[in-house]
């Protein structure tokens, strides 16, 4: 796994989640976080590599890193 410079404010580890799951907890973080922070969200769910793109799309929020791990993925969506 690639290591980014981007500081999340919180992380969401939703690993181990079903479908849709990582997102319903993604989306709570970044509805409780200020504006301009960024919420990680580590998942092990392959529905997430298209469901938070999605999600990210039709709202403000911007995801600006996707990293892949051996296990997991890292998605890092700052709030608008």
């Amino acid at each position: 796994m690639s290591e980014t410079d981007i500081e999340p404010a919180t992380t969401v580890d939703a690993r181990g989640s079903a479908c849709p799951g990582p997102l319903m907890d993604l989306i709570g973080a970044v509805r409780s976080a200020e504006s301009g922070a960024v919420v990680r969200l580590l998942s092990d769910n392959e529905r997430s590599l298209t469901d938070v793109p999605e999600w990210v799309e039709e709202t403000d929020n911007d995801l600006v890193a996707t990293e892949e791990g051996d296990d997991h993925h890292a998605f890092y969506v700052e709030k608008a």
